[in-house]
């Protein structure tokens, strides 16, 4: 059985749920495949093979109610991306687990994600509604390029510090600074920018054994979940349990 942490496992129900397949590579359709039938415990999974329609076919069936929720698969992210904001202002909001199987939200993970303070206080208000989803605790850790003592040695982390500072602020929030092993006490934490933020989801998911759930669209009106369409089949089985719990 794949492991799920408590917090999605003891929400888990047969709910139907669409996946995107595209055949970028010779893997995709073994892989995607492979999730539905891991999947097939607490979802009913309909694969969505459309070719470049399939992100189209996603968000339709989602926007319309056919289906519980999607979640992208090997969809290209561009052609999602595009389809979305033609008539949405998504935002992404990653579920991630440390090793030592500690649930959080983490965002920005797009790398033009959350570029201005408005961005990100809209990240931390969608955070605190999925926190309550999940039953995490909704205290909100904001960080930052330095510490306080930086301040005056790069323009850059002056900024950060000033943002992150304003950020908490507005949202009752702490400004962690540059302190990720001390912002992980919370379960929502809000990264500089979406480039460092990449940066530490492919660190903790990629090299530090941590595990991805996949990243919750918000500000649309229905379920959708975001994936690398690079995932394993354990993957994107740990995503369609994400879309099935929201």
């Amino acid at each position: 059985m794949i492991y799920f942490h408590e917090k999605i496992k003891s929400r888990l129900k047969k709910e139907k749920v669409a996946i995107g397949l595209v055949r970028y590579d010779k893997t995709s359709e073994k892989r995607i495949y492979r999730a539905a039938e891991i999947a097939d415990d607490f979802a009913r999974v309909l694969i969505v093979d459309e070719e470049q329609d399939t992100a189209r076919q996603l968000i339709e069936l989602a926007e319309k109610g056919k289906v519980y929720s999607a979640v992208r698969g090997t969809a290209g992210a561009g052609s999602l991306l595009r389809i979305l904001k033609k008539k949405y202002d998504p935002l992404r909001i990653a579920v991630l687990e440390t090793p030592s199987k500690k649930l959080f939200l983490f965002s920005p993970v797009g790398v033009d994600e959350g570029e201005n303070l408005v961005e990100k206080i809209r990240l931390a208000k969608a955070s605190v509604e999925i926190a309550q989803k999940l039953e995490l605790n909704t205290d909100i850790a904001f960080l930052s390029g330095g510490r306080y003592e930086d301040i005056g040695r790069s323009d850059l982390v002056d900024k950060t510090l000033a943002e992150a500072e304003l950020c908490a602020k507005v949202t009752g929030g702490t400004n962690y600074e540059i302190r990720l092993e001390d912002a992980i006490e919370n379960d929502i934490i809000i990264a500089p920018d979406g480039i460092s933020g990449n940066l530490i989801f492919r660190a903790l998911c990629y090299l530090g054994r941590g595990i991805e759930y996949g990243a919750v669209f918000c500000n649309v009106p229905f379920r959708i979940v975001d994936t690398s369409r690079s995932q394993s089949a354990e993957g994107f089985a740990r995503a369609i349990a994400l879309a099935v719990v929201l």
